[in-house]
């Protein structure tokens, strides 16, 4: 009981983080505006993290590398917990190594969440409220990801389908992710 409790408080709060300061890498790769709720949340959020990791790791290639790192090392830490909990993590090289390619892979799974969200809440806004405070971030992020599948898919009687292409896209990558990770634990795992 108290072991589930724990895994499941870890869970959902480096969840909240990873997804928090993946959402604000995404917004400074898509140059979306930060004055609006979404991106005062975003910042206020993960400021006091990013912050000082702006001072150890640079940024590169224009992108936020300091939160991108931070979110991979929220879950790698994470990973690192419950598993040297469980008894699984001895510690050894090959394990720390196992574990922060885990957390790589768990890292993009929450960014698979974090796209299909952007895609769905930019879906639903312009049909309902096109001109609401949050549609332009919403969009800056979702555009350059639908893209690629708009100059693909034309319209359909003045529907866009290219959010339903994304998200086959996504779950293909889910799907490749969740093979990696198992591969990762029943392959390596007992070699080290």
């Amino acid at each position: 009981m108290i072991t589930q409790l724990i895994n499941f408080v870890l869970e959902n709060v480096t969840g909240f983080f990873t997804f928090a300061l993946l959402a604000r890498f995404a917004m400074q790769w898509a140059r979306a505006p930060f004055r609006n709720p979404i991106g005062q949340f975003v910042v206020t959020v993960t400021d006091w993290m990013v912050r000082p990791a702006r001072r150890v790791i640079p940024s590169a290639w224009g992108q936020d590398l300091p939160s991108l790192i931070l979110a991979w090392l929220m879950q790698a830490i994470y990973l690192g917990v419950i598993y040297g909990y469980s008894g699984y993590f001895q510690g050894g090289v090959g394990h720390v190594l196992v574990i922060a390619l885990v957390a790589v892979i768990e890292t993009a799974s929450i960014a698979c969440y974090l796209a299909i969200g952007v895609v769905i809440i930019g879906a639903l806004l312009s049909w309902i409220n096109p001109h609401a405070p949050i549609a332009p971030v919403i969009n800056a992020i979702a555009g350059p990801l639908l893209v690629p599948f708009q100059r693909i898919i034309p319209l359909v009687g003045g529907i866009d389908l290219s959010p339903i292409a994304l998200f086959f896209a996504i779950k293909v990558i889910g799907i490749a992710l969740a093979s990696a990770r198992v591969w990762l634990f029943s392959a390596l795992l007992p070699l080290l």
